[in-house]
């Protein structure tokens, strides 16, 4: 695997977020590969509600990693439920959440997206330590690029951090950072980044998550799925290198990396270990 072009991101390989499904596997694959000291965040689907993904956090908390839930707004059922989300988490010892608006439509309570949920939980205290918020580096089927950019200055004051998106054009992801700072949008950002994905596995985990979440999934993020699942069509250490600079950039803020692990842990850790060890030897 060629590091060129990859120097100074040794930093940013070192403070990365793994997200993972809630499979049935997945506490084994995490516990088997994934070192304490990377931060496991913990998607939720609309088909199968908050459960698996509270049920995670917590198991995953209690064998020493910092998890971080995802609690998409539009999975809450009311403010009772929310009430509950946090209690548990906080007993869980969990710190960290992140709240996307989520996809579950029709929503299953009165959040229709992250914003009030955001300011509830500020009402409740702030128990949460950190709390991320998604970015927009590319387009959002659903909304116009100049309202996703208006929504995290809407949220600076509730949230700690922004997760980007899947993004594969460096150009593009660079122009973002640089927009939104421009923008006054100052939180630090985990950028996201899809990890070493075998095409043969990313379509069987299509399979397994269900036709329903499969369609609704390639239904609004169709290239990615094309880039993702084309034979030689995707390599991380790729986009890295061609976004190196503006990842690199002290203007930028980038706090570390995201990565999209599709449950294929194994692989991404191997791969960020083999990455490492050449920036380093």
């Amino acid at each position: 695997m060629a590091a060129a072009g990859l120097g100074g991101l040794g930093a940013l390989l070192r403070t990365v977020r793994y997200e993972v499904l809630p499979a049935r596997t997945t506490e084994e694959k995490v516990l088997a590969h994934v070192p304490r000291d990377v931060v496991v965040t913990v998607t939720a689907s609309p088909v199968k509600g908050l459960e698996p993904t509270l049920d995670l956090a917590g198991r995953l908390a209690a064998h020493g990693y910092r998890t971080v839930p995802h609690v998409p707004a539009r999975l809450l059922r009311d403010d009772l439920h929310l009430k509950e989300v946090v209690d548990r988490l906080r007993e869980a010892g969990v710190d960290d959440v992140f709240v996307p608006a989520g996809d579950a439509d029709p929503p299953a309570g009165p959040y229709e997206g992250s914003l009030p949920v955001l300011r509830r939980l500020s009402e409740l205290g702030g128990p949460f330590a950190r709390v991320g918020v998604t970015g927009y580096p590319e387009s959002h089927p659903l909304i116009h690029d100049d309202v996703t950019v208006q929504a995290m200055w809407d949220k600076r004051e509730h949230a700690t951090y922004l997760v980007s998106n899947l993004c594969f054009d460096p150009r593009v992801l660079g122009e973002w950072l640089g927009r939104i700072r421009r923008r006054d949008v100052t939180l630090p950002v985990h950028v996201g980044v899809a990890g070493p994905v075998q095409r043969a596995k990313l379509l069987a985990m299509a399979t397994k998550i269900g036709v329903g979440e499969s369609a609704r999934f390639l239904t609004r993020h169709p290239s990615w799925f094309v880039r993702l699942a084309a034979p030689g069509g995707y390599a991380p250490h790729t986009l890295l290198a061609r976004t190196r600079n503006a990842l690199t950039d002290p203007a930028s803020k980038v706090a570390g990396l995201h990565l999209f692990t599709f449950n294929q842990i194994a692989e991404t850790e191997r791969w960020r270990r083999s990455l490492l060890d050449r920036l380093e030897g």
